[in-house]
């Protein structure tokens, strides 16, 4: 099993790098991009047998508390077969 956890910036934070990228797409010839939003995107792999509830409860914790910051990220977290 797998779990992947994407985080990126709440819609009301100002997004510094989401507003370079584009820019710089907007400068490239690409149109019609209202928005762009720059995350972190986790791939972590879980044993053999692990319980899917509980790796998704103390995944849950952990990317609350330490992989992303709840006042200013969103995070969704995925188990995967």
């Amino acid at each position: 099993m797998k779990a992947k956890i994407i985080i990126t910036p709440k819609k009301a934070v100002l997004d510094p790098q989401g507003k370079t990228v584009q820019n710089a797409l907007e400068h490239m010839g690409y149109s019609g991009i209202q928005g762009v939003h720059v995350g972190k995107y986790l791939e972590i792999d879980l044993a053999p047998g692990s319980d899917r509830e509980a790796a998704r409860k103390a995944l849950d914790e952990a990317s609350h508390r330490f992989l992303s910051n709840p006042i200013i990220e969103d995070y969704r977290l995925e188990i995967v077969d």
